[in-house]
């Protein structure tokens, strides 16, 4: 049952009722078989603030939900294309320095997450970048989801390749269609889908670890030793650890995709206190540690397979895993499972890919040209950007891929994280509660988009042998230096001042409830005559009534965005 909201700070008098405008409403559903298919669709909440209403999981379910997203086996690649050209030695350190990276950055994004229930790209409008200012960041992450779906694509046609013979670009079709029809009805089928699958993957990846290291413990000294083919002939070189730091940290992107589970998050309460924390930290920046695993995994295997199929096939997970399935089981079980790891580990991930890529891609289109599409079109738009990819053989030259991208990924993630630590609860510039609804925020905040533009466009520049070669391994620490330090100097020279265009919403609710968790009371948007909870509405500068976060972002005239009134300087 909806309660009348109660308006405060309204514009005037209320103006004479008018007319939904059909361009701002989103598109109603009928309850027929393919108006069930648009209604599952939406729950996905893209644009706004998730339900209380809506998340039902328990912590563990989302937490499960959420890892079952790292299955992807790229990690095996990274790990084992770092050990090839710098050794185990160098590859080890690498794999440890941005794993540590990542957790510190991905902790304090993960935990807004799950507290105030609204994914990455709403987390960074309020953390430094501004209402249009986070467009860049959604295009850079959906960046990362077509770039990992395609690596993880093609890993899967090589799998299909060997075990059935198929043909690459035949495999990559398969790889890219199999996962729409999953990938449609968004949380409450890939929760199922994780939370059954997970435990057959996770046998099937350590059991062949395990019995080499039982069977043959001489393989451990092998991979220990192994020197690559660098120039430092595996002996431990800084340059060395911080270019292998590089590939990996550009898997920082990964805590956005983690939260597109943790929205779903139940409120925190006193019951659930231990198992809330533990389930994000686990699904969080926890993600992290069994991603680091799979890379050190990956180098392993590599080496194991190495002498039978050569340098180039050893980083293929597929020559990985039948590699160690053959010497643990009968001949003609070895590429059937081999396969069925591949397959099973490509549609964990991959549907995460195109599930999230499509919330980025439609967050930004949405706010750039104020329409809707539904995130079912950005789903294709996704995936056919990820077929070229794949057709376009990336799989070949990964590293330097990752390494590019990795660049703009450490930026993004340590500027918001930085945001979040430093100015909001050491500074205290930065609202506490995150801000995203349109009229709220300014369209651009200085903060974050000049500590992102420099961090990322210095440490490019570096990349590429800009300023000298001596300093090219050295660009994912300029990354995460400069973003660490530029985003709180920027807090102190703009003095905080573009944080909110608004201090008040017009709702004289809170926006919290008494346990601090954002309010579960529904209102019904005058808009579009949806109910929607009290965090995902402001009151409308033209009726003394509530309208929703997405009818303000398709509002095309401004006529229902609140005025500015910022706060004092």
């Amino acid at each position: 049952m909806s309660v009348e909201p109660r308006l405060k700070d309204s514009a005037g008098p209320a103006a004479p009722p008018e007319p939904a405008d059909p361009g701002t409403a989103p598109r109603a559903t009928e309850e027929t078989a393919a108006g069930q298919a648009v209604r599952e669709t939406l729950e996905d909440y893209t644009l706004r603030f998730a339900p209380r209403g809506y998340r039902r999981w328990s912590p563990m379910v989302v937490a499960t939900t959420a890892l079952g997203g790292i299955a992807y086996m790229a990690d095996f690649s990274i790990g084992a294309g770092i050990a090839f050209s710098h050794g185990t030695g160098n590859a080890l350190y690498a794999i440890a320095l941005a794993a540590v990276v990542i957790f510190v950055t991905g902790f304090p994004l993960a935990y807004y997450a799950a507290r105030y229930n609204i994914d990455l790209d709403l987390i960074t409008r309020g953390s430094g970048f501004g209402y249009y200012g986070s467009v860049l960041t959604s295009v850079i992450f959906a960046s990362f989801t077509f770039i990992f779906f395609a690596l993880e694509g093609s890993i899967m046609a090589q799998g299909l390749k060997l075990g059935l013979d198929l043909p690459l670009w035949l495999g990559y079709l398969l790889s890219t269609c199999l996962v729409i029809p999953l990938v449609i009805y968004g949380m409450k089928a890939l929760s199922t889908l994780q939370v059954w699958t997970t435990p057959i993957w996770l046998l099937l990846m350590v059991g062949p670890l395990v019995y080499l290291i039982a069977e043959d413990p001489g393989t451990v000294d092998r991979f220990l030793g192994y020197p690559g083919t660098g120039a430092d002939g595996g002996g431990i070189s800084t340059a060395s650890v911080l270019l292998g730091a590089g590939v990996c940290l550009s898997l920082i992107a990964q805590i956005g995709e983690q939260i597109d589970y943790l929205r779903f998050m139940p409120p925190k309460t006193e019951e659930n206190r231990r198992s809330w924390w533990a389930a994000v930290v686990m699904a969080g920046p926890g993600w992290v540690v069994l991603g680091a695993l799979k890379q050190a995994i990956g180098v392993f295997l590599a080496v194991y397979v190495l002498a039978e199929v050569g340098p180039a096939a050893a980083t293929e997970p597929i020559q990985q895993f039948k590699g160690a399935f053959d010497t643990m089981m009968p001949s003609w079980l070895v590429l059937p499972l081999a396969v069925v790891l591949v397959v099973i580990s490509q549609i964990k991930i991959n549907v995460t890919n195109a599930y999230s890529g499509s919330l980025a891609w439609t967050n930004s289109f949405t706010r750039v040209t104020r329409r809707y599409p539904g995130r079912l079109v950005f789903v294709l738009v996704n995936l056919g950007i990820a077929l070229t990819l794949m057709e376009a053989d990336m799989f070949s030259f990964l590293n330097d891929i990752l390494s590019f991208y990795a660049n703009c990924a450490i930026a993004w993630v340590v500027t918001v994280a930085t945001d979040i630590m430093v100015n909001k609860y050491l500074l205290k510039l930065s609202p506490l509660a995150p801000e995203f609804r349109r009229g709220m925020l300014y369209a651009v905040n200085p903060v974050g988009v000049v500590a992102f533009t420099a961090a990322s466009g210095l440490s490019i520049a570096m990349y590429f042998h800009l300023l000298g070669d001596a300093l090219q391994p050295y660009s994912p620490v300029a990354a995460v230096v400069l973003a660490f330090v530029l985003t709180p100097v920027m807090a102190l020279a703009t003095k905080g001042r573009y944080y909110l265009r608004r201090t008040t919403d017009g709702i004289e609710e809170p926006l919290l409830d008494a346990e601090g968790n954002p309010s579960g009371t529904p209102y019904t948007c005058h808009v579009c005559r949806q109910e929607y909870e009290r965090p995902d509405l402001t009151a409308c500068q033209a009726h003394q009534d509530v309208v929703c976060s997405l009818c303000l972002s398709t509002d095309r005239t401004g006529a229902h965005v609140l005025p500015p009134a910022p706060a004092p300087a």
